[in-house]
């Protein structure tokens, strides 16, 4: 991805039900319905992972490819590893061991049906990793031509420095939950020096890393569940759907778009990543996709804080 695109599709409700069992044609024609309302608003990054519906979410993928000659051509295809899902017999548990990220990375080839993956971003941090292992394996899959470019997900700045100081390849993108609902990341930096502090967890610094080197973030729950635009519980949530609402009329736009401009309007170059799977919510976040966003910065500063429910400090 670059700069150009606002935007990115999260395929993670693509493929039916979580459950191990095969996919059908139902589920393929949902996926191409999803894809096709995510091109018709601008969207050209496809975002996966490989235990997505047990890797069915990458297998309708490649259905709806394979439906549609030149395609693949036409867009970026991102997908993840690095997390092993836990069932009767064993927890789930995060491996990014060189061979594992290896032989994920064929098996998602082989699912999506295509040669290469454009982007592959480490889905979790693993503790017992070996870096120097993981390097070896990226800069591999990387010559062998497999995958064009690579990122991390959920890690902190310190994390990042650790394995780019291995890999001659520069790290791109960095995807964490960031959103108008899940706000420690742009909290962090104003809660210093405050007693909130305490109970901010986010990697202080890690937004001005990322910055500074080039990579990309990329918001997944950037509509926040549907908290601000569907399903309001709680007296903040109900505050911030009604100024979306009243600024979407304003601006000419819808609320998804408004909140996903939220996450586009700081500096720190933030692509929110939508994950509906309903067509006509897909296309409710189009503006976000085509516009420059439209908030001025006492309507962002509005906004984050009717969130909040409480002044800032």
């Amino acid at each position: 991805m670059n700069d150009d695109d606002r935007v990115l599709y999260g395929c993670m409700g693509l493929g039916g039900s979580w459950e191990p069992g095969p996919y059908g044609p139902g589920d393929i024609d949902a996926a191409e319905a999803a894809v096709e309302a995510a091109l018709d608003s601008g969207i050209t990054v496809f975002d996966h992972a490989d235990i997505y519906r047990h890797g069915k979410s990458e297998a309708v993928f490649g259905e709806v490819l394979a439906r549609t000659p030149g395609l693949r051509d036409r867009i970026t295809l991102q997908t993840k590893c690095g997390i092993r899902l836990g069932d009767e017999d064993r927890p789930g548990l995060y491996d990014l061991r060189g061979e594992t990220i290896t032989r994920r990375v064929e098996e998602s080839l082989t699912r999506l049906r295509t040669d290469v993956i454009d982007v592959l971003l480490l889905h979790r941090p693993d503790p017992l990793a070996d870096v120097d292992s993981i390097a070896a394996a990226l800069t591999s899959l990387h010559r062998q031509g497999l995958v064009r470019r690579f990122g991390v997900s959920n890690m902190g700045a310190a994390q990042i420095a650790r394995l780019q100081a291995r890999l001659e390849l520069p790290l791109v993108a960095n995807q964490l939950e960031m959103s108008l609902h899940q706000r420690d990341w742009v909290e962090a930096g104003v809660l210093l020096n405050t007693p909130a502090a305490t109970a901010n967890g986010f990697p202080f610094g890690t937004l001005e890393h990322c910055r500074d080197h080039g990579i990309r973030l990329q918001a997944w729950g950037a509509l926040a569940q549907g908290r601000f635009t569907g399903r309001q519980q709680t007296p903040a949530e109900r505050a911030t759907a009604g100024l979306l609402v009243e600024l979407a009329r304003r601006k000419g736009t819808t609320p998804e778009t408004v909140l996903l401009w939220w996450l586009i309007r700081h500096p720190s170059r933030i692509a929110p990543v939508i994950g509906t799977a309903r067509p006509d919510r897909i296309r409710a976040c189009r503006d976000a996709a085509v516009r420059e966003p439209d908030l001025t910065h006492e309507e962002w500063y509005e906004l984050w804080v009717t969130a909040r429910g409480v002044p800032l400090p």
